[in-house]
């Protein structure tokens, strides 16, 4: 476990389950979804080499050799990528890396969180070694519906366009302009700068360049706003997605 503890935040990072962040605090309110029974619906954890699902959870390589990836989370598909359900070695203060397993063999992702002032840098950078599989990356911070005051968390988000889902509930490659919540859906083009907003209490901004966003509202109990360096299913979309990525989490009053 690594702890981060200042002036403003109280942070848990359990590096034996996904090197996620377990526990949130800032001023008092805790903003991230506990344990519930599965290890994709709490904390805010790193999705990695694959960020989202992968259909049939099939990955290929470039000559066109096809790899079968763990679907046992979330069958058919593969979801989410290996880190969230890992144990990560810890590298420094806030620091660690996941050595991944087949079919991803020497290649490693690094993780990074960071406090700045009122604020949380997040990063994660994958090297691939000798891989030649294709690999994106992203975050799934669970931010808690409602603290111990105050409204219920509200989404402020908004993206010129979306990915259109099929009956399975897969990205079917076709853009289409966004339609209202609830959201279980990933964009791209976003305008202004995402955030999360507990009125009269908190709100949280996320700032970041990366170029793709999964908006998750369907959930009782707590709210995803997941950047991306690609959508889901990217490889069978024929998107490739950048091997860095990084976020500014923002707390404010509101």
């Amino acid at each position: 476990m690594q702890f981060i503890d200042d002036a403003e935040f109280q942070i848990n990072i359990d590096l034996d389950q996904g090197a996620r962040i377990s526990s949130l605090i800032w001023r008092d309110m805790q903003f991230a979804v506990p344990f519930r029974g599965s290890p994709l619906t709490y904390g805010w954890y790193a999705m990695a080499p694959w960020a989202g699902r992968v259909r049939d959870g099939i990955i290929k390589s470039p000559s066109g050799q096809e790899f079968q990836l763990p679907t046992n989370a979330h069958p058919p598909h593969a979801i989410h990528g290996f880190g969230y359900e890992s144990s990560w070695q810890e590298i420094g203060p806030g620091r660690s890396m996941l050595y991944l397993p087949k079919p991803y063999g020497g290649a490693t992702v690094e993780q990074s969180i960071e406090v700045l002032d009122d604020a949380i840098r997040w990063s994660l950078e994958y090297d691939p070694g000798d891989c030649d599989l294709p690999a994106w990356m992203g975050f799934h911070p669970w931010f808690v519906r409602d603290l111990d005051r105050g409204g219920s968390a509200e989404v402020e988000f908004s993206a010129a366009k979306m990915l259109s889902r099929d009956s399975d509930g897969m990205p079917d490659g076709q853009i289409v302009s966004p339609s209202a919540q609830p959201w279980d859906d990933a964009f791209t083009e976003v305008r202004g700068t995402p955030s999360v907003v507990w009125e009269d209490v908190a709100r949280i901004s996320i700032e970041s360049d990366a170029p793709w966003w999964v908006v998750y509202t369907e959930d009782p109990d707590g709210i995803c706003i997941e950047p991306q360096t690609a959508p889901p299913d990217a490889q069978n979309l024929g998107i490739t997605g950048e091997h860095y990525i990084e976020a500014l989490f923002v707390f404010e009053e509101e």
